[in-house]
């Protein structure tokens, strides 16, 4: 991480927004008699503690002073009950590259769930750009374009990895597979 002082405020807000968050589903379905709607809701974590330090050269601070984060039951629950078989190493190494990363673990779940080809549209309300968080991309020329810059990066550490943009630009083409390289295999960041 730069040194500089707005980077270093920038890490520490993200993380308190992580931890502040809360994360919300729900299902509507339509029985023969009433319309049913389930909701949960929950948070990532119940408790954090860390210490930010400048000085690389003071690896922990003494005592008891070690960074903890303690993840909610219902969230360690919800992800060890439903593990998305990925590349950590891969993972890892994109991690220079947020939005190539982002683009990594979105395929990394929605190919291991898939049972056979699907087409995922770039744009509109289920469109891979609001799945992504990518509204800021309002022209779709610079996101195909980004896309296919993130997809490039994705395919170097992921070479098997069943996406392409479709023959007119305008969805992403995904099939069943599983983002896991062979055992043994080292990364390095793109």
């Amino acid at each position: 991480m730069p040194q500089g002082g707005s980077q270093y405020r920038r890490l520490i807000g993200a993380f308190q927004r992580v931890f502040g968050a809360t994360i919300f589903f729900g299902t509507d379905t339509q029985l023969r008699t009433a319309p049913v709607v389930h909701q949960v809701r929950f948070n990532f974590m119940s408790e954090a503690r860390n210490w930010y330090n400048r000085n690389f050269d003071q690896p922990s601070l003494p005592g008891d002073c070690q960074n903890v984060i303690v993840l909610t039951p219902e969230f360690y629950r919800e992800i060890t009950s439903h593990p998305i078989p990925t590349d950590l190493q891969a993972a890892k190494a994109l991690s220079c590259a947020p939005a190539a990363l982002d683009l990594f673990t979105w395929l990394s779940y929605r190919c291991f769930i898939a049972k056979s080809e699907e087409r995922i549209p770039l744009f509109g309300e289920f469109g891979l750009v609001g799945q992504l968080g990518s509204g800021e991309y309002r022209r779709p020329r610079k996101f195909r374009e980004c896309l296919e810059n993130w997809l490039a990066l994705v395919k170097t550490l992921w070479p098997e990895c069943p996406a392409r943009l479709s023959s007119d630009g305008m969805r992403l083409i995904v099939g069943p597979a599983m983002a896991m390289s062979v055992a043994g295999g080292s990364h390095e960041c793109p």
